[in-house]
């Protein structure tokens, strides 16, 4: 599976929303800690297997048409089974 590509942006906000819960007295630490936290999230983000979001659509389609097979292969076969009997 691909790895998710995720918008630098997406860090950037976690870390500053991270960074605004110091106290108001921490404002010199607020940027060390935003751009450590940033890092901290990208690396615990990548070990993770994630996929895109197209990636997952393509799968959710590809198994609703074998869904949609399966039930004409079973419409099917009772068909054949009620013209047997």
């Amino acid at each position: 599976m691909g790895m998710a590509m995720i918008d630098g942006r997406v860090f950037d906000d976690l870390a500053e929303n991270l960074g605004k819960l110091l106290p108001p007295g921490a404002a010199q630490l607020k940027t060390d800690f935003e751009q450590n936290a940033k890092a901290v999230l990208q690396s615990s983000l990548e070990k993770m297997d994630l996929v895109t979001r197209e990636e997952f659509d393509v799968q959710a389609a590809v198994l609703q048409k074998t869904r949609e097979k399966l039930q004409l292969l079973e419409q099917r076969i009772e068909q054949l089974e009620a013209a047997d009997k």
